[in-house]
């Protein structure tokens, strides 16, 4: 059993900064672990080298290239998108799956995204079984796993939907907590369906101001900083025998090296 530390390139994206940038001072602080962000087709401002985005129409060697060069390894492909318009998640899911193959990253994260305005509750789980019954057969022919994020507002996504032994969980602590919910007895609750970890920390502040509020948020602040007891969800994870990566999802340079120094010296005590 091995827990890791990584990051999610989130942390350099207020620097205005393309992902080779990135994946360079990630290296440079100490990660072994980044996860990158995918999108599909092409965007202005990572054309032009201003965002940390890498488009799933480029070749993935170019990208395996870039972490090698830098000694890092993916902890898998951030690749978010609506379950409920499969005309979008679906080959957005299919291509990141193969992408994520192609590169060694062993999870493709998502969450259910937004639901339209047309689309009820009812209708939602239909749509979503049938994304999620296609994507996972491509996953399931190239070995690389769904995360499935808690995010949005619909809790128990995975027993709902589909049985696949390649649907997990990708376990945000910080989203659950904004939420509402426990995010120690949510870790125990995946437990073995565990495979990806957002190591995102929430800010006394942001806490007092959004929690109950809202489902999620995209970055958070540096672990050790804010509400969530970092101690504690390492127990647990350890307790429930996850082996795998916390990626740490924060907004800045020096937010992602004091993560990295909390979550390893906790990692380091028995």
């Amino acid at each position: 059993m091995s827990i890791e530390v990584g990051v999610n390139m989130e942390f350099i994206r207020s620097q205005d900064k393309p992902f080779a940038v990135g994946v360079e001072r990630a290296a440079k602080l100490g990660y072994r672990y980044v996860e990158p962000m995918v999108h599909n087709g092409r965007e202005l401002l990572s054309e032009a080298g201003y965002f940390h985005s890498f488009s799933l129409d480029d070749d993935p060697g170019e990208m395996k290239d870039i972490l090698d060069q830098h000694g890092v390894k993916p902890s898998g492909l951030s690749a978010h998108s609506p379950l409920m318009r499969p005309e979008i998640s679906v080959p957005y899911l299919q291509k990141a799956i193969r992408f994520a193959a192609a590169i060694g990253a062993p999870v493709v994260n998502t969450d259910e995204g937004i639901r339209p305005s047309w689309v009820s509750m009812d209708e939602a789980f239909h749509v979503m079984k049938y994304t999620l019954t296609t994507v996972l057969r491509t996953a399931e022919r190239y070995g690389v796993y769904m995360g499935i994020e808690p995010h949005q507002a619909f809790g128990g996504l995975r027993d709902a939907l589909v049985s696949s032994p390649m649907l997990r969980v990708n376990y945000d602590t910080g989203n659950v907590y904004l939420a509402g919910g426990d995010p120690y007895e949510g870790l125990k609750a995946a437990g073995r369906l565990l495979v990806h970890i957002h190591a995102k920390d929430i800010s006394i502040e942001h806490a007092d101001a959004e929690r109950g509020k809202v489902t999620g948020t995209p970055v958070g602040c540096a672990c050790g900083d804010g509400v969530i007891d970092w101690k504690r969800v390492i127990e647990v994870l350890r307790e429930v025998r996850f082996n795998g990566v916390m990626s740490v999802e924060c907004g800045s340079e020096q937010q992602a090296a004091r993560s990295l120094g909390h979550l390893s010296g906790l990692l380091k005590s028995p």
